[in-house]
């Protein structure tokens, strides 16, 4: 459990229907296999201590009788198993016939679960036999302990309390108002479903868009454990299809007409996050109140098999990759669209230096010109060499903006910053920050007031992985009237670029995109070695794909530097050293906090994503804040 990982279970057992012994074996067995495996969370179909398909014999005491017999045998055998188990049965309470999920844990059966959607239509006639849940619960007595019965019970780890479960059942969740919201906003983060579900032609695919479905609206974990084979087959098949899914994602699921167990680990850490920053998700009131039932885990840490996206911002499918960069696409180009129509600009600045983040704001730019219908001599696209132009990304620069028929600029600034050493005392061989930063802020000017004079606005080209590094000439390439990139991060600035060169339709344009993401990322500010680049970002920063990896975990998701240290571990096995991911997080954190004054007067860019750090919306952070109990967990890794 540690880190908020749990594991859990959906079984489909063997079964046979009205044979209560060998139904309870069999889910005895299938409890000490999952357990073994490091399941703690058990969930087992519908009435799978009978069989769903009865029928008639439900009316039967013997039948009955079993079932309450394994429900004990199930109780005892849970003493020595570190889980919480949830299994279904029929039970007669107060002369009425009830569909319950019963939850055990630790020797105790800790609450009963009615269902409360009963079918009556086509094949399934539950309302012939069963009773709909009672609008009030209480409590009975069974084996001399109180057990609560009713559909208000969350279960709840000692351990981790964010671990909070509810259950519903079948037919409940195919409903038009499925209990498992309103258990949701009473606090439960997961649910678990105990289902009798037939196959018929497209049910499977409407299920598991329904688990889906739920599981995102919810902001939960669902598990859904449906009846398989062993069930009869006088009208129907049970094809025993499990699922599991987190917060609109598909975890795990079985294969169809063949019983057994499926696994998944579940970030209830996640969730909870999830829950907290989705402010719409609100709590049912006071008056509404759940009864709240402990179990205790052992708290230790859960063996992953779950995998973690290297590259989280940028799909792993190709066909997903290319609707995405699509998507993207437009979204920066209606933005820049939006700005010069209502500044009413015919003409746009853009200093483009050959490297990956000006070649996508030219290209966007260009598309921009497109939309507006105007001329693309209008984009004025300018070069300004100095100390460490290179010219692979010279002539990378002069040729794509003759490719893309844009109007090239060529201003170089070297006497410029060499004036402007003079009037500040800087030596020229001082190759210091200083050295730096005054060539990113004349090429800032040089474009400021060039968009002055010409009435056109300057695009920015900084993406997202640079401001959160803070990677950024502060009133330099920091600033600008409009950045198309902000909110993209470096590794899919490659994919976007890498899209755009396949769908131009220009052998020449493609050879030179292609180049352009062949060169190593550098701001070109230091003389380079032998005409070769010698200032290599991620030499000094670290590679993007970490950096890009820690922001979308600490941001979007809220992970702790412990846990996101953890799934990089996991994730980049192979490609860098425990020492090497250690070392690069603790820049990032560093420069993350340090640097947030740099993010607190963006200029405006479109959101693209669901990460971005606008200090206008997605990001309020103050300037000033301090980075030390981060740093404290990192330490002590």
């Amino acid at each position: 459990m540690k880190d908020g990982f749990i594991k859990a279970a959906v079984v489909t057992p063997e079964l046979k229907v009205a044979d209560t012994e060998f139904n309870t074996d069999k889910i005895i067995e299938a409890i000490h296999t999952a357990s073994n495996e490091g399941a703690k969370l058990l969930v087992f179909p519908e009435l799978c201590l009978t069989g769903y398909t009865c029928s008639d014999l439900f009316w039967q005491d013997t039948l009955l009788l079993g079932a309450q017999e394994g429900l004990e045998r199930i109780r005892l055998a849970s003493e020595g198993v570190d889980a919480i188990i949830f299994v279904g049965l029929p039970m007669v309470i107060k002369g009425k016939l009830y569909n319950v999920a019963a939850a055990v844990s630790g020797g105790r059966i800790l609450g009963l679960v009615p269902k409360t959607h009963l079918p009556n239509y086509s094949e399934f006639y539950e309302k012939r036999h069963f009773t709909r849940a009672p609008k009030k619960g209480e409590f009975l007595t069974i084996k001399g302990e109180k057990v609560p019965f009713g559909t208000r019970l969350l279960f709840q780890c000692k351990q981790m309390p964010a671990l909070t479960i509810a259950a519903e059942i079948c037919e409940d969740l195919w409903a038009p108002d499925p209990p498992s919201t309103e258990h949701a906003r009473a606090g439960a983060v997961l649910i678990v479903n105990l289902s009798a579900s037939d196959e018929v032609i497209g049910k499977a695919a409407y299920r598991r868009d329904l688990v889906r479905g739920q599981s995102g609206r919810l902001l939960c974990g669902y598990l859904y454990a449906s009846s398989g084979e062993g069930e009869s087959t006088t009208d129907l098949v049970f094809g025993g299809h499990d699922l599991i899914a987190e917060n609109g994602s598909l975890l795990a699921e079985s294969k169809r007409f063949c019983n057994g167990i499926i696994y998944a680990d579940l970030d209830i850490h996640r969730l909870a996050f999830e829950r907290r920053r989705i402010t719409t998700f609100e709590p049912l009131s006071e008056e509404e109140s759940y009864e709240i039932r402990e179990f205790s885990l052992k708290w230790e840490e859960t063996k992953l098999n779950r995998s973690f996206a290297k590259h989280p911002f940028v799909p792993s499918q190709l066909a997903d990759r290319n609707s995405r960069c699509e998507d993207i696409l437009s979204i920066q180009t209606m933005g820049l669209k939006k700005r010069l129509v209502h500044t009413g600009a015919k003409k746009a600045v853009i200093g483009i230096s050959g490297g990956l983040d000006s070649t996508l704001a030219l290209l966007v730019t260009v598309r921009a010109f497109d939309a507006c219908g105007l001329d693309k001599k209008g984009i004025l696209s300018v070069t300004m060499p100095c100390f460490g132009t290179t010219d692979r990304t010279y002539q990378n620069a002069v040729k794509l903006s003759e490719k893309l028929g844009v109007t090239l600029l060529e201003i170089p600034i070297r006497d410029a910053v060499n004036q402007h050493f003079k009037d500040i005392g800087q030596e020229e061989t001082n190759l210091d920050v200083t050295y730096e930063n005054a060539q990113a802020r004349e090429r800032t000017q040089v474009l400021m007031d060039l968009a002055n004079k010409e009435n056109g606005l300057v695009i920015g080209t900084g993406d997202l992985s640079e401001l959160a590094l803070g990677w950024a000439t502060y009133n330099g390439d920091h600033m600008s009237m409009y950045g198309v990139n902000a909110s993209v991060p470096k590794t899919l600035v490659r994919h976007l670029v890498r899209y755009y060169a396949d769908v131009c339709g220009k052998e020449e344009l493609k050879h030179l995109l292609l180049d352009v993401l062949d060169t190593p990322v550098s701001p070109e500010l230091l003389p380079p070695s032998e005409g070769e680049i010698n200032q290599k970002t991620e030499d000094i920063v670290g590679p993007y794909e970490l950096h890009d990896f820690f922001l979308y975990y600490m941001l979007r998701l809220g992970f702790p530097p412990k846990k996101i240290f953890r799934i990089a571990l996991q994730t980049f096995e192979g490609d860098y050293s425990g020492e090497e991911i250690l070392k690069w997080e603790k820049n990032f954190y560093r420069r993350f906090f340090a640097q947030q004054f740099k993010r607190s007067c963006l200029p405006d860019g479109p959101k693209v994503g669901t990460v971005a750090v606008s200090p206008r919306g997605d990001l309020r952070m103050p300037s000033d804040a301090s980075y030390k109990i981060w740093k404290n967990e990192l330490d002590e890794m």
